[in-house]
């Protein structure tokens, strides 16, 4: 055809391969397309390996610091030595001695948890404390008694308290063992006429088995 120079013609009279087929020109574009897309997946599996590295690095963070707990804990163990009694002082509370120490005879030799139940129902008017002197007599299988309701509540008080220092020292069944009451700091009330009442307490509780083996070496001697 005239007018129209041939591929190699135009190669010859320009020095450079100018000319470019059109399959030339779509295997360009594939290679392009190919290495867009290698260059995207290589910062994809970057992106996923940053990732992974800020959890790893959190993972182990947090065994760290279980690790450190786990270790006080154990050191705590240590240091603290296990107890077989737990004691509770209260002192000038705004009570009265006579109710506090009858409460206090009530509930030696029971365990903590039924002295808080029998206490709540001594609360309830549902049973009567064991008390001297001329007092009425009350159903059950005592002769006389009352309801000491406000001295109920602080004992109530007490009693949590010990149970708390009883679940932390690890104990079994802790029995109350020593409960007695004293007259406090007696401060007088409005215009110097009355002198209020105050009582100290103090319980004590003992683990069941050591209770048992205490008995034991009692009989023995």
């Amino acid at each position: 055809m005239e007018g129209k120079e041939t591929k190699k013609e135009v190669e010859k009279k320009y020095g450079k391969k100018l000319v470019k087929t059109s399959k030339e020109i779509a295997d360009k574009k594939n290679t392009e397309e190919i290495g867009e897309k290698v260059l995207n997946s290589n910062k994809e599996n970057e992106k996923v390996e940053e990732v992974k590295t800020e959890e790893n690095k959190k993972v182990e963070e947090v065994k760290t610091e279980e690790n450190k707990k786990e270790v006080s804990l154990k050191k705590k163990e240590k240091i603290r030595p296990k107890k077989s009694e737990v004691i509770v002082r209260a002192q000038n509370i705004p009570l009265s001695t006579k109710s506090s120490s009858a409460i206090c005879k009530f509930i030696i030799g029971k365990k903590i948890g039924d002295a808080i139940m029998d206490l709540e129902s001594v609360k309830k008017l549902k049973k009567a404390v064991p008390m001297k002197g001329e007092i009425p007599h009350r159903k059950g299988n005592i002769m006389s008694g009352r309801y000491p309701q406000k001295a109920s509540r602080n004992f109530i008080v007490l009693l949590k308290s010990l149970s708390a220092n009883a679940n932390f020292n690890d104990m079994e069944e802790p029995i109350i063992v020593e409960a007695f009451a004293n007259i406090g700091e007696r401060p007088y009330g409005q215009f110097g006429r009355i002198r209020k009442k105050r009582s100290h307490i103090f319980i004590k509780a003992i683990e069941k088995n050591t209770l048992k083996n205490k008995h034991k070496k009692a009989k023995n001697k």
